[in-house]
C-alpha cells in the first residue's frame, strides 16, 4: 500500500493520455437528455437500503446493453459493472449509491415521488430526499460513455452501484458499504484507486474536496434507562427516568462544549429521539433516547465514548435509575488519500473549468460510508454544488430536508468527473 501512495504522488497526470476532454465533453452532451430522463425517473421509484430492486433492474439493464460484465445482488441489492478495456492495465472504481429515505418528498415537481415503503415495521413515505437519484444518472452516464471509449482504454473501470448508504437498516448488521467489501464484492478485480461524488447545497457547478479528514466519522449512540413506574403525583415513590432523561441531554450537550478543543477537530454529539410514557400523569418505568456522534479523531471519539458512558451511568444512578450505552458505527472518517488528492485536482478542474474546484475546503460534519472503501483502497470523495439556478446556496434546503432537489444543469459535470477521473488514472503507467 505505501509502494502505491508512493507511485501515485510521482507520477504525472498526462503520462501516455489517448483520450481528448474535447472527446469527453462531446460525448457526455450527446448521452444529457439520457442522464436527465434517468434521473427523473428514478427520482419517482425511490427505494429504502437493501429493498432497491426495481432500481437495481433498471441499472443493471443499463449496464448489461453496453456490454459489460454484471453482478447483481452484491451486497444484498447492489450491482457491479466491469469494463475491461481494449488492452491490458491498471484497474479504477467509480461509485454511486442508490438508497432513498423515508421522507414525504415537498419539492412540487412533475415527477415527485408517491412511494411509499416499510420502515420499522410501518408504511412511510419514500424519496431520493439526498441526491442518491442523480448520483445513479450520472454513474449511468459514465458507463455508457466510457463503454464507448473501450477500444482507446487500457485497464478495467468497475462501476459500484451501491444500496443502503444510509446505514445499516433496522435488523441489519451493516450497511452496504461494509457488505459488499466483507462479501469481496470489490476483490477481483481489485481497484488500485476508488472515486466518488455527492450533490450538496452549494453553486451549481462548484466542487470541493480536501485531502485527509474530509467528512465525519458517524456512530448511533443508544441510550436505554431503566426506573420505577409511579403515579405523576408521588414522583418519590418511583425512580424519575423523565428528570433522569432531561439532565442526561444537558450533560452530553456539555461533554463536547466543555471537552473538546473545537480549534482542533470538530465534534458534534447530539441526542434527538426519546421516546419515554404514555400518559401525561404517569411517570414511566423506562426511557430511550437515541442520537449521533461525529468525529474526525479516532483517539478523541474513543475517549468521548468512554466518557460518555461513565457520565450516564452517574446521571442514572443519582436518581436510582440504571443505563446502557452502546455505539455503532454507522460510517468511518472519509479520508481522502493526500497523494491522490493532489493529483485530482487538475483532472476536477478539466471538467468543471478553471476556478471551480476547491481542493482545500472546510471539513464537514455529515458522513458517508464510502469511508469503508478508502480503509481498503486509496480514494478520494468530493462534493458537487447542486442547487437550484436562483436560489442563494445558503439558503438552500438541505439533504434530508422534503424540499431537496438537484439543480439538473449539474448532471453532465458529474458524468464529466467520473469519466476524466477513471480515464486520466488508467493513462498514467503503473507504479
Amino acid at each position: 500500500m505505501a509502494a502505491l501512495v508512493a507511485g501515485l504522488g510521482a507520477l504525472p497526470m498526462t503520462a501516455q493520455a489517448q483520450v481528448s476532454a474535447t472527446q469527453v465533453h462531446a460525448a457526455v452532451e450527446a448521452l444529457t437528455p439520457q442522464v436527465v430522463a434517468w434521473r427523473r425517473d428514478l427520482h419517482q421509484h425511490p427505494e429504502l437500503g437493501f429493498a432497491e430492486v426495481r432500481t437495481a433492474g433498471v441499472i443493471a439493464d443499463h449496464l448489461r446493453s453496453l456490454g459489460l460484465e454484471v453482478r447483481t445482488e452484491v451486497g444484498k441489492t447492489g450491482v457491479i459493472g466491469i469494463l475491461r478495456g481494449a488492452r491490458p492495465g491498471r484497474t479504477v472504481a467509480l461509485r454511486s449509491d442508490m438508497d432513498a429515505l423515508p421522507v414525504r418528498e415537498a419539492t412540487g415537481l412533475d415527477f415527485a415521488s408517491t412511494a411509499t415503503g416499510s420502515y420499522l415495521g410501518e408504511t412511510v413515505p419514500v424519496a431520493h430526499a439526498c441526491g442518491h437519484d442523480a448520483h445513479m444518472a450520472m454513474l449511468m452516464g459514465a458507463a455508457s460513455v466510457l463503454s464507448g471509449m473501450k477500444d482507446q482504454i487500457s485497464g478495467t473501470i468497475v462501476f459500484v452501484f451501491q444500496p443502503a448508504e444510509e446505514g445499516a437498516p433496522p435488523g441489519e448488521p451493516m450497511g452496504g458499504a461494509a457488505l459488499i467489501l466483507h462479501e469481496g464484492g470489490l476483490d477481483d478485480p481489485r481497484p488500485e484507486a476508488i472515486f466518488g461524488l455527492h450533490v450538496v447545497p452549494g453553486e451549481a457547478g462548484t466542487i470541493a474536496y480536501r485531502p485527509r479528514g474530509f467528512m465525519a466519522a458517524s456512530d448511533r449512540v443508544d441510550i436505554q434507562l431503566k426506573g420505577r413506574q409511579t403515579h405523576g403525583a408521588w414522583p418519590w415513590k418511583g425512580v424519575d427516568v423523565i428528570a433522569a432523561t432531561a439532565q442526561i441531554i444537558n450533560t452530553i450537550n456539555t461533554l463536547t462544549a466543555r471537552t473538546v478543543d473545537p480549534t482542533t477537530t470538530p465534534t458534534v454529539f447530539t441526542l434527538a429521539t426519546i421516546d419515554a410514557g404514555v400518559r401525561y400523569n404517569i411517570i414511566p418505568d423506562s426511557a430511550a433516547l437515541s442520537g449521533t456522534l461525529r468525529t474526525f479523531d479516532v483517539a478523541q471519539r474513543e475517549d468521548l465514548v468512554k466518557r460518555a458512558e461513565a457520565a450516564v451511568g452517574h446521571v442514572a444512578a443519582s436518581f436510582g435509575a440504571t443505563a446502557e450505552l452502546t455505539v455503532k458505527q454507522n460510517a468511518a472518517l472519509v479520508f481522502n488519500d493526500e497523494a491522490l488528492s493532489a493529483w485530482l485536482q487538475p483532472v476536477l478542474e478539466e471538467a468543471a473549468g478553471e476556478g471551480q474546484v476547491n481542493g482545500a475546503t472546510t471539513p464537514t460534519t455529515i458522513a458517508e460510508d464510502f469511508s469503508f472503501y478508502q480503509q481498503k483502497i486509496p480514494g478520494v470523495f468530493y462534493h458537487l454544488g447542486a442547487t437550484p439556478d436562483g436560489v442563494p446556496a445558503d439558503q438552500a434546503a438541505p439533504n434530508h430536508s422534503p424540499a431537496f432537489d438537484v439543480n439538473e444543469k449539474v448532471l453532465p459535470l458529474g458524468v464529466r468527473t467520473h469519466v476524466l477521473s477513471a480515464l486520466r488514472f488508467l493513462e498514467r503507467p503503473a507504479p
